[in-house]
């Protein structure tokens, strides 16, 4: 796995990078600029780019929009955005063009090693990865939100874990219910949300989606 790290704390860059490489990740390049960044993901082409929300010269969402770009530029690279606190303009701006290969953490995350590179190797595979806190706020931010509404509170439990990335036989087990049960909710959530089978869309990805944005159809 080739990962382009975007960091501008030299500490938190500098940290993440030993931990990948300690771990036989090929960290190919370190940068802490959005210019720099997208540079670097057009010299190495890397699989995974990590990076932070907020870098020069403005601190506001540099981050985001360099991360929006390389996504463009290589529609297939993953990335795994990090930030000190939940933005919610800023996760759904990203996730805007679909949430496969993507990953939104808490930089706190960074220090449960583990839980760290489980969402790395999730978002490197294809998947999606939303920090659990970012996902409990959000849901308490817009906690009847359009078909969102609809919605029972296991089966906002059931979308919030799949929110997460968790799959069905992980969410049976956070939830103490059956792999049946857990299928059982995720249809009468496609339900409620207007999802048809024959959507062309991934469904689950849409209905995650739909709840990271607080929207959906009225």
């Amino acid at each position: 796995m080739r990962i382009v790290i975007a960091e501008d704390d030299p500490l938190l860059r500098e940290g993440l990078a030993l931990l990948l490489r300690a771990e036989s990740l090929d960290v190919v390049s370190t940068t802490d600029t959005p210019e720099s960044f997208l540079a670097a993901v057009a010299e190495h082409d890397p699989d995974v780019a990590i990076v932070d929300v907020r870098m020069p010269p403005t601190h506001t969402n540099e981050g985001i929009v360099a991360a929006v770009e390389a996504r463009r530029c290589r529609p297939g690279l993953a990335v795994l955005v990090l930030s000190a606190y939940v933005e919610q303009a800023f996760a759904t701006e990203l996730l805007a063009a679909g949430a496969d290969r993507l990953g939104y953490l808490l930089k706190e995350r960074v220090g449960r090693v583990e839980e760290f590179l489980t969402a790395l190797h999730r978002v490197a595979g294809g998947g999606t990865a939303v920090d659990p806190e970012v996902v409990g706020q959000l849901l308490a931010r817009n906690p009847h939100t359009s078909a969102l509404g609809r919605l029972s509170p296991r089966e906002r439990d059931v979308l919030a874990l799949m929110a997460e990335g968790l799959g069905n036989a992980a969410i049976a087990e956070r939830l103490f219910i059956t792999e049946g049960g857990v299928h059982k909710h995720i249809r009468s959530i496609f339900a409620k949300l207007d999802l048809a089978p024959d959507d062309r869309a991934d469904r689950r990805v849409t209905a995650v989606l739909r709840y990271l944005k607080g929207a959906g159809p009225n």
